[in-house]
């Protein structure tokens, strides 16, 4: 009787245990390159890409196109870039000498975020979830080098992500920006 109690006890903690729902998207809030929050839940209804930046690296010309990507479809798609070091020492600068170098090489004027880690044991909450099947639900991935790409859609969901070599303005961006089509590279 005493074991039958003690498996019914287990059984009715199980079962009152509450489900801890994964971390959405929307839940994140992060810093901006000037030191102010940043709050996803506010990108709601609009696709977002986002990008590991480096002012240092051969893809830092992407900047251009990144701009242009944001400008013409603006209405409907926010970039977001995200400075990070953890390439060859290809972004050593502070957060204001990023952003002046944004400023004044490629006129940038979507939003950057404060300079954080993309992988390794200090890898920035944000890019767990980006990089994790089960925090994000959809599938596992690994920061290979800059500018590399991350699609969400108008829900929140993580779609899929472009490798670095892959342009702003590439035929795989602009198809899942004007047509909702995407196929993930394998």
């Amino acid at each position: 009787m005493k074991k039958r109690m003690m498996a019914f006890i287990g059984v009715m903690a199980i079962l009152a245990t509450p489900v801890i729902s994964q971390k959405s998207f929307y839940d994140f809030t992060v810093e901006t390159i000037d030191g102010q929050p940043f709050n996803f839940a506010d990108l709601k209804g609009k696709k977002v890409l986002i990008v590991n930046t480096a002012s240092k690296c051969g893809n830092t010309p992407q900047y251009k196109d990144l701009e242009l990507l944001y400008k013409a479809y603006k209405s409907k798609l926010v970039v977001i870039g995200f400075p990070a070091n953890n390439f060859m020492n290809q972004e050593p600068g502070t957060n204001s000498e990023i952003k002046e170098f944004c400023d004044s090489k490629y006129g940038v004027t979507f939003p950057m975020m404060s300079k954080i880690s993309v992988k390794g044991s200090d890898m920035h909450p944000l890019y767990q979830w980006l990089t994790r099947k089960s925090a994000n639900g959809v599938l596992d991935s690994e920061v290979s080098w800059n500018f590399q790409k991350y699609l969400i859609d108008e829900n929140g969901n993580l779609v899929g992500y472009l490798k670095p070599s892959i342009k702003p303005l590439s035929d795989e961006v602009v198809m899942w920006v004007t047509k909702n089509r995407f196929t993930q590279e394998k």
